[in-house]
């Protein structure tokens, strides 16, 4: 943590803490959170709340993916839970279907803000009606954009794509300046990556993955899903895309667009601060995935947290959760260190004034989706799974028919195997 940082995390503690009332205060009790990474924002929120009560919360790391359902399931067995989990917002069906999470809808509704909480990990933090978990630590994905690029090509810098012929032709004027410039990149080969930036094209068309009550695969009878492959078979057949995109596995998943010679490419909140940062020089702008003929869409990601069954210490664990939502941690710890605040309305805020390109990618939240499913992992983000296999079938090999059908089976065959 450098200087600036560690005086922010004390100026924090005394701003957002100085003043706790003393009867605020409980019996000391010694809690553990489990976490996938402990953040800044973490560690802050954290120390920030060690040192104004005696409850205390220890932080573990235990890496994200099946490691952490695994472990975090084998843990509630034999009652060796932790007190507080941040989980994956993916993963939250898993625990909240299994019995293996706090019911704390009494908790979550009594909250005079809670409509304005981010929508989709709401609703991938319920089951049956009720609420498991709360957001903590969201993103969602947006579209960047060089506008220097755009300017070269005779595009206004000012005026991103809004539809999907819009995005094509800005797309191919870019390529048309030749010099090794593409007007899109894409990790063909990296599923995770592809359900991020592709999925909400699916959204922002109206489309879905599953039925309305989550029990069926839609992939071969919803149109924005052959949609959303001829689109980016259209890119492809075009070489609007760089080659080398076919078989990226992630590496080059933010990298490529800072390189300067790529038009516009799908991101999340994370990778600002690179930009901005690492890349002074970048002249970039940031716009919503849009819909065929307008709207727009989002992957909301990050993660929930939750208090796990077993525990002893629900309502002081719930006291944390609690103060984590409240406006001065929003604001104070969240958006001053350019985190988006999980509160919709927080999302003006002082601290993203100034910089359009992060108050566009906040609003994301407000337009984005979720998948609610207990085999998540191995639809989307397996490299051997089928949304994947989908994607470069359709899209790579041209045979979108041939993609959507194979795709049906195999989500229908993962999703009975449960």
């Amino acid at each position: 943590m450098n200087l600036r940082r560690l005086c922010f995390a004390v100026l924090t503690i005394v701003l957002v803490f100085g003043s706790l009332p003393i009867s605020a205060q409980a019996e000391e009790i010694n809690m553990t959170m489990w976490v996938r990474l402990i953040s800044f924002q973490t560690q802050t929120l954290v120390d920030a709340w060690n040192a104004n009560n005696d409850s205390q919360i220890e932080l573990t790391v235990v890496p994200a993916g099946t490691e952490f359902v695994t472990k975090m399931g084998a843990a509630i067995a034999a009652g060796e839970q932790p007190d507080i989990a941040s989980i994956d917002l993916i993963f939250t069906p898993v625990f909240s279907s299994a019995g293996q999470l706090i019911d704390i809808t009494e908790y979550v509704q009594a909250l005079p803000y809670v409509d304005d909480l981010t929508p989709a990990h709401m609703r991938l933090g319920m089951f049956e009606g009720r609420n498991y978990a709360v957001p903590t630590a969201v993103d969602g994905s947006f579209m960047v954009y060089n506008k220097d690029l755009f300017e070269q090509a005779g595009l206004d810098p000012e005026d991103p794509p809004s539809n999907w012929d819009e995005l094509l032709d800005a797309a191919r004027a870019i390529t048309a300046l030749g010099d090794d410039i593409y007007g899109y990149w894409f990790s063909g080969n990296c599923a995770g990556c592809l359900g991020f930036i592709h999925m909400p094209f699916v959204w922002a068309n109206g489309g879905r993955f599953f039925s309305e009550d989550n029990s069926e695969a839609t992939i071969s009878n919803e149109p924005a899903m052959r949609d959303m492959l001829e689109l980016f078979r259209t890119m492809w057949e075009e070489s609007l895309v760089p080659e080398g995109a076919a078989v990226d596995n992630g590496a080059n998943f933010v990298s490529a667009f800072v390189a300067g010679n790529i038009g516009m490419a799908g991101v999340g909140n994370f990778a600002l601060p690179t930009f901005v940062n690492d890349h002074p020089d970048l002249n970039f702008g940031v716009f919503h995935f849009p819909g065929m003929d307008g709207g727009s869409a989002s992957f909301a990601g990050g993660d929930v947290i939750a208090i796990p069954a077993g525990t002893e210490h629900v309502e002081e664990a719930w006291r944390f959760i609690e103060w984590t939502l409240s406006e001065e941690a929003q604001l104070e710890i969240y958006a001053a260190n350019g985190q988006i605040p999980v509160r919709l309305s927080l999302v003006d805020n002082e601290y993203f004034e100034g910089d359009e390109r992060q108050h566009l990618a906040a609003s994301a939240l407000a337009v984005g989706h979720a998948p609610w499913s207990t085999v998540f992992p191995r639809l989307f983000n397996d490299p051997n799974g089928p949304w994947l296999e989908m994607f470069q079938v359709g899209v790579l090999d041209g045979d979108i028919d041939g993609a959507l059908e194979v795709a049906q089976e195999r989500f229908t065959q993962i999703m009975a195997e449960g």
